[in-house]
């Protein structure tokens, strides 16, 4: 367990679950410092943010050794599947190995949460093992890659924990789970025929809590681990729209069969090929949303306990959020 764990580093706090957890840790008296290319979303949080580029060794050893930090959640990352060419996604390669040699450096550190992905493996498969991995994209390609240089460290004189976030969503959240709720308040969103699907999906809420509780647990619980971050029972995906619907008291979404979905995805998928950015529906997204998929979480369970939020408390903060939020 670490002592005197209040001076804590987050690299990209200005994300989604960086701004949560920035929010948080301030709440409960910790100083903090957001290190992000990326100006911060919310207000708030400018007078902490640090403009410093994790692909930057030099400046970001000198951040990091000034600060003095104890903890570290590494959550800086590219997050997009906009490319093919794996250097794009420096950040998630260089920016972990530079992160590392900081930290080294600055001779404080004493645990970092390094952030990676489930699209380390493609939807649907089950990895056999932590180093088990199956990516379909170069993003998902390039946190294999991250997590191979953390795994290829050997005594470091800090603990270190992988987490792979599962499909988060919650208060500052963004496309594509954003626009799911966005979808669904604008009769939009539409569910393919009679079909119900289970995923594993995280109200950042609870994700923030098992973040907190995994820098705080004993150190044989989780060093050199990796666990995956989301709600512990998975959701309907059927269901959950009608929840959210529900919410925003619009009348529940409509079911369109199979087929149908399938033209509006190809009709989606020659809208990018035009150069349109964000089509409602592609084959991609389709199969993303018809695909099961479901993460073994009883590794975390046994470190972080119950969660806080259950699926209707999560779904009322976001709600109530995006109401009140021009974003």
């Amino acid at each position: 367990m670490i002592n005197n764990p209040n001076k804590v580093i987050v690299t990209g706090g200005s994300g989604f679950i960086g701004t949560n957890l920035i929010s948080d840790l301030l709440k409960n008296n910790h100083e903090v410092l957001n290190i992000d290319i990326i100006k911060p979303r919310c207000k708030s949080h400018l007078d902490i943010w640090c403009n410093v580029d994790l692909r930057n060794r030099d400046e970001l050893i000198t951040t990091i050794k000034n600060f003095a930090p104890t903890q570290i959640y590494h959550l800086g990352a590219r997050t997009d599947l906009d490319s093919n060419n794996i250097e794009d996604y420096s950040a998630n390669t260089v920016g972990v190995h530079n992160l590392i040699e900081a930290c080294i450096a600055s001779k404080s550190v004493k645990r970092i949460i390094f952030a990676s992905s489930r699209l380390v493996c493609k939807i649907g498969y089950q990895p056999k093992s932590e180093a088990d991995y199956c990516p379909t994209t170069t993003y998902g390609t390039s946190k294999v890659l991250g997590e191979q240089i953390i795994r290829s460290q050997t005594n470091l004189p800090f603990d270190w924990v992988i987490v792979r976030p599962t499909s988060i969503w919650g208060p500052w959240f963004d496309i594509p789970y954003r626009s799911f709720f966005d979808h669904i308040k604008a009769h939009r969103y539409v569910h393919p025929g009679k079909l119900v699907i289970y995923k594993s999906f995280g109200f950042v809420g609870n994700s923030v809590f098992q973040l907190k509780e995994l820098m705080k647990a004993d150190y044989e619980l989780i060093n050199k681990k990796t666990f995956y971050l989301g709600d512990y029972q998975p959701i309907e995906v059927g269901s959950f729209s009608k929840k959210i619907a529900a919410q925003f008291h619009v009348s529940p979404p409509l079911s369109i069969p199979f087929f149908g979905m399938n033209l509006l995805a190809k009709l989606g998928d020659t809208l990018c090929k035009f150069g349109y950015k964000n089509p409602p529906l592609t084959t991609f997204r389709l199969n993303n949303l018809t695909t099961e998929m479901i993460h073994d979480f009883d590794e975390i369970s046994k470190v972080t306990g119950p969660l806080p939020f259950t699926v209707d408390m999560g779904i009322n903060d976001t709600i109530t959020w995006m109401l009140k939020t021009k974003i």
